[in-house]
């Protein structure tokens, strides 16, 4: 008698990376979610901690949302006083997203909270296969997003 072959989506890539993606989050998106943020906030907050500037639609290619909905959750942040926008330099059409000093020193627990989980959900692995993990993803994604 032959085996059964293994369930589809124990061998498929895209239910692969979402599973263990919402597996790795889910845990950590609770201390998000008792920082008093929702992950949208957080992931925006976390992107623009680097000091750097966005367009909206920069940071809605990083934390993976539509523009309407980054705009919202700018506006929250924004009242909050956790982040400003400004017009860019470049195209008056556009404003640029800034993390102001508040909101660092906010998400600042938040980022350390966060490595803090990463290293516990990467020991596992040993340095050598975290990194060629990290390499892998990185490039699937560079691979993926050239089209």
């Amino acid at each position: 008698m032959t085996p059964a072959p293994a369930p589809f989506v124990d061998d498929y890539l895209a239910y692969l990376l979402a599973r263990a993606s919402t597996l790795v989050s889910n845990e950590f998106h609770q201390e998000v979610a008792a920082a008093g943020l929702a992950v949208s906030e957080w992931r925006l907050l976390a992107t623009l901690s680097d000091g750097r500037a966005r367009t909206i639609n920069e940071l809605a290619a990083i934390v993976l949302a539509k523009q309407p909905t980054v705009t919202k959750v700018v506006d929250r942040l924004e009242a909050a006083g956790w982040v400003v926008r400004s017009a860019s330099a470049l195209d008056k059409r556009q404003s640029l997203v800034t993390c102001t000093d508040a909101g660092r020193d906010f998400v600042a627990p938040l980022l350390a909270s966060a490595r803090r989980h990463e290293m516990r959900v990467l020991e596992r692995f040993g340095t050598a296969q975290s990194t060629q993990l990290k390499a892998a993803l990185r490039l699937l994604i560079d691979e993926m997003a050239r089209g």
